[in-house]
């Protein structure tokens, strides 16, 4: 996927979770920013982000806030994009068959499940989770507690049990990573689910991302340790 119309510019603030102050050749300006999660180790005072230009009275505010720069390495944190980046991976790479109908944002039970595939011999639902969180080369999900992703594992794992194929894909929205492990210290009953999940023979998937200031793609599988 692709971004236009992008800048460099200063993270200054954050004062809440949808907003950024940030500054633009030495002019301060409000940014929103694309994901509500704490990024309290990317958004740092005076770090290196990349944000997106828009031209539109219909906007709040000009710019979106798509990357950031962290010790060298460049992290999208742009909370939309990992369900991108994986529908163009779906329909061009086919890493699960021939598709024959694929529902983005489908709903089964009392969830809400990001592809709902028809595959010539299996139905399969798939969850996608950002990962922003890195440690020494670690990355982690999630930074705070979601009820919400622990909901999802669970109804992936009853639905495999009713006969459906099921994924949990965790996008690692940078180049280089060690491996990827569910973040047990933030929430334990997260870990708990995705080994549960595994171990019912949900697939837990993990993948780096070729990261540039105007594009986001997949880029290799990365291990997965829980």
């Amino acid at each position: 996927m692709y971004y236009e119309n992008m800048q460099e510019a200063i993270f200054l603030e954050r004062p809440n979770r949808f907003i950024a102050h940030i500054a633009i050749d030495g002019t301060q300006e409000i940014a929103h920013v694309k994901n509500t999660g704490r990024c309290k180790e990317l958004l740092t005072n005076g770090c290196k982000i990349y944000v997106q230009h828009f031209d539109s009275d219909k906007r709040k505010t000009k710019y979106d806030l798509i990357n950031v720069v962290k010790n060298n390495l460049l992290i999208n944190m742009d909370s939309q994009a990992p369900n991108k980046v994986v529908q163009e991976w779906l329909e061009q790479e086919r890493p699960f068959g021939e598709i024959i109908k694929m529902k983005p944002e489908y709903t089964c039970g009392k969830s809400r499940f990001d592809f709902y595939l028809e595959l010539p011999n299996k139905k399969m639902f798939i969850e996608v989770k950002g990962v922003t969180l890195e440690e020494n080369g670690v990355v982690l999900f999630p930074d705070a507690p979601t009820e919400r992703g622990l909901k999802h594992v669970e109804e992936l794992i009853r639905l495999k049990k009713q006969g459906f194929e099921a994924a949990i894909i965790f996008v690692v929205q940078m180049e280089n990573a060690r491996y990827f492990t569910p973040n047990r210290k933030t929430q334990p009953a997260f870990a708990d689910a995705l080994q549960k999940a595994r171990d019912n023979g949900v697939q837990v998937l993990a993948y780096t991302c070729h990261v540039s200031k105007n594009s986001l793609g997949l880029a290799k599988a990365l291990e997965v340790k829980i």
